[in-house]
């Protein structure tokens, strides 16, 4: 069994059959097997490519802004580990807490999250990748 992590994956087994192509949203971690009797060609024979992109990392100084926004917002210690994959859920915020997030981190750099972009930030990095995008977009004063 093959286990791979990618954002598209595509198998072409031979030019007779089509190409199946598989697609992930997010960082989706997911495992594809094949048993004998689907007579899928060794790896060897077959043309087997992965394909990812990965948007452009926020910057160490706006990740480090966006923990102190969420210590804060949370009223966690100092000392409270906080990752870029660390989820909001489990820091044991809700729906309002991570509203009063977004609206801090709006407040501290001088941007507009749209609610639809708000919705889906889940994580430290996933906030800090909005905000650098948000900043870049902005209008230089």
């Amino acid at each position: 069994m093959a286990s791979v992590s990618a954002t598209c994956l595509n198998f072409q087994p031979s030019l007779k059959q089509p190409s199946k192509t598989y697609q992930a949203t997010r960082s989706t971690n997911f495992s594809l097997g094949w048993a004998r009797s689907t007579k899928f060609p060794s790896l060897r024979t077959t043309r087997f490519s992965i394909s990812c992109s990965k948007e452009k990392q926020a910057k160490p100084e706006t990740l480090q802004k966006v923990c102190e926004i969420v210590r804060k917002q949370l009223a966690l210690t100092p000392e409270s580990e906080l990752t870029p994959e660390t989820k909001f859920s489990a820091l044991g915020a809700d729906s309002l807490d991570t509203v009063e997030i977004v609206m801090g981190l709006e407040e501290e750099f001088d941007i507009n999250v749209e609610e639809e972009s708000s919705e889906n930030i889940t994580t430290v990095q996933e906030a800090a990748d909005l905000i650098e995008k948000l900043v870049q977009k902005k209008p230089q004063a």
